[in-house]
């Protein structure tokens, strides 16, 4: 290799400084799965020149075997992981080495702690992939050059991790990326053939293509010849994509080492389907759930989606085709043999084999944490407090299957009282009372506003348990639902509650007779607010509580009011109804004021305090602070 420019001098992202230290404090414990991220990447580096040679063989130039090789040097204290996949351009080099190009970093550094074992789970959240070289080595040194470059547009860039990197070009004879690790004092237990041998056999052996090391003669335990280009190299893994073997011959371990192969997670999935189908279609999927959300979950933008195979031959790695938004957390892959070779991004969008592929994968993916829910409720309640707010967006996006699923949804109700979402549609319709015909339920912004809603009080009162939500996106999914089978969903703010059955024939009267007996104070309230309500009315569905209030018949919920509106979006101006319990003292109290003022302010307030319980906030608080504080002085008196 010659110099042929001048080295430059660059500095680490911020993100990646705090990571790379981060790392090398973190992850003394788990060393070796550096070997892990670097054999994955080199996997990733063959598969990409597969498919590029799809439309230009030319690339592969003579050297169409594609291999991953990893050597030492026991003088020199080194280890060596070589490929000849795809390679990097210099730009490459900088975007690819020099740069975390995932959208979260900002929330994944926000999330540590400081305690490391506690850091090290978010690490694994995050991914490590390259920059675990530095966990054991105290330099890095990687030649690269790409597919189709000229023997002297070579990169050379190395780190010792330290905050900056430096870049020359340089020759290099073969296409492909070697990564020198210059390992750290303490840490020649990797210059062992056998000990590597042993991590490439517990994380890579499902790697399809061969990983070598130098082959090692009958009986032979090391090799003290460093020079290991002379040696004869063989295949340490099994070399076979993990997905075309049968179930049966793969292990559980092998299953969760595949997956963190593919979605560069450092913990173990939650569950996984893998099937094999035959027939009009022939495809394999390979389907996992992980166990923690990453930390762009929210962002419906970033990358998602499977890896795409077509006949075993790698096309892309996030075929966002293949899975709904709502579904965005999966993580897998699909090989296809009914799928053109050279398939892209605009055919798969109106084929009619990918809609087939997409249905039979999201059948596949509700159908498997339906079996979750069953098998393993602690498990699935894990799944849930991760991914069920994304879940349940999936009744906006996803008509065909809403039902399937709303089964898997879990919420808050009265039945518990717990903040713990664990209560599914179908545990709520097995306890409803013989005579009950609807869900109820209350959507609030927090579970305690929910659980105790005057709303909750007549339900309360007869034994009526109520759904709880208290997620942001629970009125925008239910106002897709609507229903859960035949069972119509019903708010418990909705105006003109009509409980069916569970009303008897002198709870209408005393409705009805307390309407009569109040007439005029409600005609006096309605004066005094005048166009802030839309109607004033007596209400039955009190019992502690001296007023509340509700969304009109047919108007929008008052949440999904506010949500729309925390969204930047206009809303149509939706004037509440104010409802008073007629039994209540301080409503016996101000129909009793015959002062206008004092009655005035009396209601105004009453009102204020009814926005307030349902809302969380007023428009004017000082206001409302003001004319209680005005009343209060004059009860003291």
């Amino acid at each position: 290799m010659s110099e042929t420019t001048t080295k430059q001098k660059h500095a680490f992202q911020t993100e990646v400084k705090q990571l790379l230290h981060l790392m090398v404090h973190s992850l003394y414990s788990n060393k070796e799965i550096f070997l892990r991220e670097l054999i994955s990447n080199a996997a990733d580096a063959a598969d990409k020149l597969r498919f590029k040679a799809l439309k230009d063989s030319s690339l592969y130039g003579d050297d169409a075997d594609l291999k991953i090789r990893i050597t030492t040097d026991k003088d020199a204290k080194t280890v060596t992981i070589s490929d000849n996949g795809i390679g990097m351009t210099e730009q490459d080099v900088i975007n690819n080495l020099g740069t975390i190009a995932k959208s979260g970093t900002a929330d994944f550094l926000e999330q540590l702690t400081g305690d490391q074992k506690k850091d090290s789970k978010l690490i694994g959240q995050f991914g490590v992939g390259f920059y675990s070289s530095f966990i054991v080595a105290d330099k890095v040194t990687v030649v690269t050059r790409g597919a189709g470059a000229g023997i002297n547009e070579a990169v050379i860039w190395e780190s010792a991790g330290d905050g900056e990197f430096t870049i020359e070009q340089t020759d290099k004879e073969t296409r492909g990326t070697d990564i020198t690790l210059h390992l750290k004092e303490g840490e020649e237990e990797f210059l062992e053939e056998m000990r590597l041998r042993n991590v490439i056999g517990k994380y890579s052996d499902h790697i399809s293509l061969p990983v070598e090391m130098h082959k090692m003669s009958s009986g032979e335990e090391e090799s003290d010849d460093a020079d290991s280009s002379k040696e004869e190299f063989e295949a340490v893994n099994k070399a076979t994509a993990l997905w075309t073997r049968g179930k049966s011959d793969i292990s559980d371990e092998e299953y969760q080492e595949f997956y963190k192969h593919i979605s560069h997670d450092f913990q173990d999935a939650l569950t996984w389907s893998h099937n094999q189908v035959e027939g009009t279609q022939e495809y394999t999927s390979l389907l996992y759930i992980p166990s923690k959300a990453p930390f762009d979950l929210w962002n419906r933008d970033r990358v998602r989606g499977v890896k795409l195979y077509v006949q075993r031959v790698f096309i892309m790695d996030d075929a966002e085709q293949f899975l709904p938004v709502y579904l965005r957390f999966v993580r897998g892959l699909i090989d296809s043999n009914d799928l053109p070779l050279n398939v892209s991004r605009e055919i798969l969008q109106d084929s009619k084999v990918t809609q087939s592929l997409t249905n039979a994968a999201v059948s596949r993916i509700l159908k498997m944490l339906e079996q979750l829910a069953k098998k393993d409720k602690e498990k699935y309640q894990q799944f849930w407090d991760e991914f069920g707010q994304v879940l349940k967006e999936g009744t906006g996006e996803d008509f065909a299957n809403k039902e399937k699923i709303a089964k898997l949804f879990r919420f808050s109700s009265t039945h518990t009282d717990s903040k713990e979402q664990t209560v599914s549609l179908d545990d709520y319709i097995e306890r409803m009372k013989p005579e009950q015909e609807k869900i109820y339920y209350i959507a609030t912004d927090s579970f305690l506003a929910a659980k105790n809603s005057p709303h909750l009080e007549v339900f309360r009162k007869k034994g009526i348990e109520v759904l709880l939500m208290h997620d942001r996106i629970d009125e925008w999914t239910i106002s897709h639902l609507n229903e859960y089978v035949g069972k119509q969903f019903v708010s418990a703010t909705q105006g003109d509650l009509n409980l069916g059955n569970l009303e008897d024939a002198e709870d209408k009267k005393a409705q009805e007779k307390a309407s009569e007996d109040h007439k005029e104070l409600v005609e006096r309230m309605k004066t005094v607010l005048g166009d802030k309500v839309a109607e004033v009315k007596v209400t039955m569905r009190l019992t502690n509580t001296p007023a509340c209030i509700v969304a009109g018949q047919g108007d929008m919920p008052l949440q999904m009011v506010k949500m729309l509106q925390a969204a930047g979006q206009d809303v149509p101006d939706v004037k509440p109804v104010f409802e008073i319990n007629p039994d209540h003292a301080l409503i016996n109290l101000v129909e009793k004021e015959q002062g206008d003022e004092q009655f005035g302010e009396w209601v105004e307030v009453l009102f204020d305090q009814a926005l307030l319980a349902e809302q969380g906030q007023l428009d004017d608080p000082a206001s409302f602070a003001s004319k209680l504080n005005k009343l209060l002085l004059k009860l003291a008196h």
